[in-house]
Parts: C-alpha cells; structure tokens; sequence
C-alpha cells in the first residue's frame, strides 16, 4: 500500500490545483487551441481529462498501460482511469472502463484507480445558443446531427456551465471488484458484441478505499 500512497499523495497535491468553474466557450476554446477533443458533446469530460493531464505530464505515464487495445489514462505505480460525473441527476452511475483490462490491471498492479470528478452543471438556455455556437465552431452540423433531424429526435440540452465540487480517488482490488456492475454495450456494426464494462454506483463509494479532494 506504501507505493500507492506515492500515488495518492502526488494526486492530493496537484489535483487542488485545477480551475473549478468550467465555462462552456472558454473551455471548447482552450480545447481547440490544444486540438484536443473540442468538438466533443460532452466537452467538460474531455476538458477535465484534459487540465489532470497537463497537471501530470512530467510526473506521471500518460497514458498509463495497455492491455489489448484497451488504454488507461495514467500511470503512477498503479493505473488509473479520468472520470466526470454531474450530481444532481437520477442516474448515479459512472461508465469505467472495459472489464478485462481492468481485471488484468488489477492482477499486475493489485489496485486499479478512478479519479473521478463530481460537478455541478447548468445546461443550454431554451434558444440553445451555445449548441449553435459549438456547430458553428465546428463548421456546422454534424453527420449524427443531420441524421438526428431527419428522424425528427429531440437533441439533448447542451452542458454550459460546469462547476466542479469534488474528487474521489477510488481504488479498486480483487476483494472489491465484484462491488462493481456490468455495464452490456450492445453489438458492434459487424453484429458482434462489444466487450462489457465495469460500472460504478456512487452510492457503494463507501465500500471501496477511498479518499476525497473537496472544492465546496
């Protein structure tokens, strides 16, 4: 445990420093600006991803290891996953990552991590304008969103505003691991099934080592 608390420590320390108000247009920009994933949906995942990384990139592996063409995010001695999560909805559980590789992860490293943030957000005004202004960025609607019309389905409210409350280092051992869901992802476009992943309820938090980074 001595190794990991390495990792802890190091996390503890940096993390305290990242931005806690997220505004939807600056944060695409800065995205932009670094070409990293800016014209994603779900911007303030990848911004989060992208701020811990930067934060990290002279002290930790990025990306962390591989196993098969599953990735993790960083390594320290141990690896560990970036996660986003917004507290106030009805749906208190998180996506991980695939479930083989963080078995395997587990069985090499004896822990796996998620570092995952907890956030407040606010969401388009009814005129949706900064979802025109992210299509207009992107140099216009996209094919999912030209299909989206053609079916006459109602696009999701867009994330404008992202605040963020609070971290949770989670770590993750063969005792523990069986506390996690099964998250089934369907078939692929061959018609064969996608490898299924882990899924974390927030309220099983508890039951798992854990430490928190607090910003409220």
């Amino acid at each position: 445990m001595l190794k990991i608390e390495k990792d802890i420590k190091l996390l503890q320390t940096e993390l305290v420093k990242l931005p806690t108000i997220w505004d939807g247009k600056a944060s695409v920009l800065e995205l932009k600006e670094a070409n990293y994933n800016w014209r994603q949906m779900e911007w303030w995942a990848f911004y989060f991803e992208y701020k811990v990384r930067k934060l990290l990139e002279n002290r930790m592996q990025i990306p962390g290891d591989k196993f098969g063409n599953v990735g993790f995010d960083l390594k320290g001695k141990i690896n560990w996953d970036l996660k986003a999560s917004a507290i106030k909805t009805n749906n208190q559980k998180i996506i991980l990552n695939d479930k083989e590789a963080m078995e395997l992860s587990v069985e090499q490293n004896k822990y796996h991590g998620e570092i995952i943030a907890l956030c407040d957000v606010e969401y388009n005004d009814n005129d949706r304008t900064f979802q025109k202004w992210h299509s207009e960025l992107k140099g216009g609607e996209s094919k999912y969103e030209q299909e989206r019309k053609q079916r006459t389905a109602v696009s999701r409210y867009r994330k404008t505003k992202v605040e963020l409350w609070k971290i949770i280092l989670l770590l993750i051992d063969k005792n523990t691991i069986d506390i996690l869901d099964i998250h089934k992802q369907g078939r692929n476009s061959n018609g064969l099934p996608r490898q299924p992943k882990y899924m974390l309820d927030i309220e099983t938090v508890s039951d798992f080592k854990h430490y928190k980074i607090g910003f409220k």
